[in-house]
């Protein structure tokens, strides 16, 4: 059978680039990046039904492929992801709405300024230079109000849940809240929220373990 395309769908605040290191560590597969066009233009590229698909994303990225479904895939991988980003509806823990909301106020006054705060809590220090403001508030929105949990329950293929101990932005009760008893979850001891950058070859040594066993 021919191996798996690897589709990877970035988080908020980032762009495809963030998936360079994790695709330079898996030299033997073939991956398609989406872009979600907060950095630029928006790029999304389908797979070509001749191969097995495998959906790879970090952070809202996770969501946004829960939410929109936008191919089939026959496994998934969530890098710090979340089906649900704010509390409520019987959905804890979590981030508060009112968080959302203050971050949605701001950026309307300084979209700069909001960018730059959340990269720097996520440990990346250095922020773009150019902004796609309104795909950026999108992204805000879709934060604030998207709830795909039932997507997720409904979810029949092969799940592996990487995540970090010490992720400020999906801490480790919010990520055992959501994949716990789901599948796979797997644990890089150190880990912030930026798994694809920070400990590229960890990820990459559990996604290939994970396709190896089945045979993807």
């Amino acid at each position: 059978m021919t191996a798996a395309t690897l589709m990877l769908v970035h988080g908020w605040g980032f762009d495809a680039s963030v998936w360079t290191g994790l695709a330079a560590r898996m030299p033997e597969r073939s991956f398609l990046s989406l872009d979600l066009g907060f950095l630029g233009a928006p790029a999304r590229p389908a797979p070509t039904g001749e191969s097995p698909v495998v959906a790879i994303g970090h952070s809202t990225g996770l969501l946004w492929l829960l939410h929109e479904r936008p191919f089939v895939w026959d496994a998934l991988i969530s890098i710090n992801g979340f089906p649900r980003f704010v509390s409520g509806d019987g959905y804890a823990p979590a981030v508060e709405p009112r968080v959302l909301d203050r971050m949605l106020s701001r950026f309307d006054r300084d979209p700069h300024a909001v960018t730059a705060d959340f990269l720097h809590r996520c440990g990346h220090a250095a922020p773009p230079a150019v902004l796609n403001v309104p795909a950026l508030r999108e992204g805000l929105e879709w934060l604030r109000r998207w709830d795909a949990r039932d997507s997720l329950a409904r979810e029949r293929s092969p799940l592996l849940a990487l995540a970090g101990e010490a992720d400020p932005i999906v801490p480790p009760p919010m990520t055992r809240a959501a994949f716990e008893g789901r599948g796979r979850v797997r644990w890089s001891g150190t880990g912030g929220h930026l798994l694809p950058l920070s400990d590229p070859d960890w990820c990459a040594r559990e996604i290939r373990a994970f396709l190896t066993e089945r045979a993807l």
